[in-house]
């Protein structure tokens, strides 16, 4: 593999190659002749006009074959943009291209030097020598976004035409503005599109393409949950839609909105934040939709749903006649670190990894209750769902209603497979 540097080049092997740049950014391509220029509007691949002869754009992947390429095309500019509208280069991570063959084996990997006021990046370009390809890395920079290299290119855009949105920025425009509308008539605050969130339901629904079929799960066990922790957006609460059939944003919102189960994320005054995507199965062209729905994770509202949950809890034992048990911060400690362990490493027991019990942890923690017990669970969206579903089973029901208990401790993390992890920590006094 070779590590590139602003014009340094690298010869490619034949066949597919494919092309990724991970992160909040949206791909294009150009692709032209010798001469440098495009010969039509259609040699401008991006979101909305995702491939040509020989190329094909799914979320931030390009699958690339040069022998397929429209006759007398022989370079193909790879470019790079913010996925959200008005954001700088400068305020977002360096992007790093990385170029593997069809084998998965990495060919090239480019990061250029990183930009500071420029809206768009072109990143490399894909180019033939003879009958061979060759991958230079380039790192040039534009500061009037997509419209700008788009002239330079040749594509047709009107002096006085607005800059074409990127793709993400424009389904997601669409899709917000119309959510909102439902909202406003509902009485709800709007919600706002997050870059994160559409990162996330771009690789989800990807996935769902390249399956063929919904699922929560990709083939590799990457769920739609830990796709948004890995964009590096925390939840306090989420819901999501996968679905397959619509054709537009119009269509897909009004299938949202067809039953109260399916309409109620997208009228939940609690959930803030959303990201939407679209991609599209290469077998039969069915389109795969992914909408995720959102509360930003915060220090306030982490703590208020701990609080509902030992709330809730002392309501079942003040319904058995049972006296209330005390939050006690060093259980709390444990259970939280408890349950971002579990949505962080994807497993779900009551034994750690390395084989430690609740009762080594807290004592580990520096706990001298002088007995311990926990309830997990998994997948539950509220505090009243998950208090529920322990009360409805009879081992977790009885450590609520264990007479001798004194102290709990609440934890919460979203993430992992399951999208959420709870643990409650109970403790006897010493």
């Amino acid at each position: 593999m070779a590590e590139l540097v602003p014009g340094g080049n690298q010869p490619l092997p034949d066949g597919v190659l494919k092309i990724s740049v991970p992160g909040p950014f949206d791909l294009s391509l150009l692709i032209t002749d010798d001469t440098g220029q495009v010969s039509g509007d259609t040699d401008f691949v991006f979101y909305n006009q995702p491939s040509a002869p020989g190329t094909r754009l799914d979320a931030n992947v390009i699958t690339l074959e040069p022998a397929r390429l429209r006759p007398g095309a022989s370079r193909v500019t790879v470019v790079v943009s913010p996925a959200e509208a008005g954001t700088v280069l400068g305020r977002l991570p360096a992007p790093v291209m990385s170029l593997t063959s069809g084998s998965g084996a990495i060919c090239a990997r480019f990061t250029p030097p990183k930009p500071v006021h420029e809206t768009v990046l072109l990143l490399a370009e894909i180019y033939r020598r003879g009958t061979a390809w060759k991958v230079r890395a380039l790192g040039q920079g534009y500061a009037d976004g997509l419209a700008g290299i788009a002239r330079d290119f040749g594509v047709d855009i009107s002096d006085d035409a607005p800059e074409p949105a990127t793709g993400r920025d424009a389904l997601t425009g669409d899709f917000t503005a119309l959510v909102n509308a439902e909202r406003a008539r509902s009485g709800v605050p709007p919600v706002a599109p997050d870059a994160r969130l559409t990162a996330a339901a771009q690789a989800h629904a990807s996935a769902m393409a390249g399956q063929g079929r919904l699922s929560v799960e990709s083939p590799d066990g990457a769920s739609v949950y830990q796709r948004v922790t890995a964009q590096g957006f925390a939840y306090l609460t989420i819901a999501e839609h996968l679905v397959s059939g619509p054709r537009t944003p119009t269509d897909f919102l009004a299938y949202c909105l067809s039953s109260p189960a399916t309409r109620r994320p997208v009228l939940d005054p609690a959930l803030t934040s959303a990201g939407i995507a679209r991609s599209s199965d290469d077998r039969g062209g069915d389109a795969y939709w992914t909408a995720l729905w959102a509360r930003p994770l915060t220090p306030d509202g982490l703590a208020r749903t701990a609080s509902e949950v030992v709330a809730l809890t002392n309501a079942e034992r003040a319904a058995a006649g049972l006296r209330p048990l005390a939050a006690d911060p060093g259980l709390s400690s444990v259970a939280q670190a408890y349950s971002a362990d579990m949505a962080t490493r994807g497993f779900y027991s009551h034994t750690s990894p390395e084989g430690l019990a609740p009762w080594d942890r807290a004592r580990a923690a520096g706990c001298t209750h002088r007995g311990i017990g926990e309830n997990i669970a998994c997948g539950q969206r509220t505090a009243a769902e998950v208090v529920q579903g322990w009360m409805n089973s009879p081992g977790h029901r009885a450590n609520i209603l264990k007479t001798d208990f004194s102290h709990i401790g609440v934890g919460y993390a979203g993430g992992g497979r399951a999208g959420t992890y709870w643990t409650q920590l109970f403790g006897l006094a010493p």
